[in-house]
């Protein structure tokens, strides 16, 4: 796949794959990234990577857009995927349904499944993780089942509660703090996904494998209660931003 060369403002350059989502062109984003930061190249900033492209932050006072371009483009001619880590399997303890998965009956509606069957589906998937974006810590994960595709809230919530568990079109993830969201709230973990005074500030990097687990609503208590120091309390939610439908509302995903 040949790449292409994309001016970003006056200090960006983007490097842009081809027009598709897949786990390979993700890798070959990945591979270029770390091709890059080995590269040491004066006056690169950093290196962002997405979906089916890198951002690139640089010094303008430093380096030339076209100097930078020439770099790049050596580095990406000699891309081994073979470079990338072996990925990390990351775990998520998620408590399903009910105040805590508001959406989750929704989600069952739209697919013609049990509530139960949702849950298996959901937490029985590896997914990938694409890109960390939208809020610090905040992992797009690909994979989910075909079954499980839901459409987006007509209106996004303004507050959605730390830790929530959601599915947004063909993507799953977890709110990694209290943000305005569109996606349907399917349950809630306690794990802690964004730390700034971490060296690595969240547990899931791009590349890395999730899996979500299933526990009680016992056993989630149980572990907010031990973070806090204290007896949980829990934000809850009882309400639904639109009722049950039947059949699929086709979205443009991104």
């Amino acid at each position: 796949m040949t790449p292409r060369f994309l001016p970003a403002g006056d200090r960006g350059l983007l490097v842009e794959f081809e027009n598709a989502v897949s786990i390979e062109i993700n890798n070959q984003v990945r591979a270029l990234a770390i091709g890059l930061e080995a590269a040491r190249i004066p006056g690169l900033i950093e290196v962002i990577p997405t979906y089916r492209s890198l951002g690139i932050e640089y010094d303008p006072l430093t380096i030339t857009f076209d100097g930078l371009e020439r770099q790049v483009r050596d580095v990406a001619r000699h891309l081994d995927p073979g470079i990338l880590p072996a990925p990390t399997l990351v775990q998520i303890p998620t408590v399903y349904g009910g105040v805590y998965g508001p959406d989750l009956p929704y989600v069952a509606h739209h697919a013609g499944l049990s509530e139960a069957e949702v849950i298996r589906l959901h937490s029985q998937t590896v997914y990938h993780v694409y890109m960390i974006g939208f809020s610090a810590g905040f992992a797009y994960l690909g994979g989910l089942p075909e079954r499980l595709h839901t459409p987006r809230l007509p209106s996004p919530r303004i507050k959605v509660p730390k830790g929530s568990v959601a599915i947004g079109g063909s993507q799953t993830g977890a709110y990694p703090a209290e943000t305005p969201g569109g996606w349907r709230i399917i349950g809630r973990t306690f794990v802690n996904l964004f730390d700034p005074l971490e060296e690595i500030p969240t547990p899931m990097q791009p590349g890395d494998q999730v899996q979500f687990v299933p526990i009680s609503e016992e056993e989630f208590l149980r572990a907010v209660s031990r973070a806090i120091g204290g007896p949980a309390q829990i934000e809850k939610e009882t309400t639904w931003q639109d009722p049950p439908r039947a059949g699929r509302e086709p979205r443009a995903e991104g």
